[in-house]
């Protein structure tokens, strides 16, 4: 018999390291941010040099570690790349239009302006990841 916590894990394991890698892109992506805007980097540049080392990071994981794409032919990962990039693209267009309406618009915190974006760029981008890679 199978204990509940092994259940569970089997049952959700592909969200869950989702919501782990998602969880260090973001952070990653964040740090990132408010790095660049300390040192007087304009939001949107900061968010745009954020945004491609965070996706890097996230395509190497995402294959990797949540989803297991075991064909690592330069064709495939080429081919796999270039969907993954242009898909959160997308979600860039998301994350710059949330931060321009709260940053620009609004004059909201930065901090909480950014934690906003990220969970609405974490939901975009898991459906996109499951597109590429599922």
């Amino acid at each position: 018999m199978e204990k509940p916590i092994t259940t569970l894990y089997s049952k959700y394991d592909t969200a869950l390291r989702y919501l782990i890698v998602g969880g260090l892109t973001t952070g990653i992506n964040v740090v990132l941010f408010f790095g660049l805007t300390h040192l007087a980097m304009p939001w949107f540049w900061a968010n745009i040099i954020a945004w491609v080392l965070s996706v890097l990071f996230a395509f190497i994981a995402n294959k990797k570690v949540v989803f297991n794409s075991a064909d690592m032919t330069f064709r495939t990962v080429v081919k796999e790349g270039a969907s993954f990039f242009t898909l959160r693209g997308a979600s860039l267009l998301a994350d710059t239009a949330i931060l321009f309406i709260g940053l620009t618009l609004m004059h909201g915190s930065p901090l909480i302006v950014k934690l906003i974006d990220q969970v609405v760029v974490i939901v975009l981008n898991y459906g996109f990841s499951k597109l590429i890679f599922a």
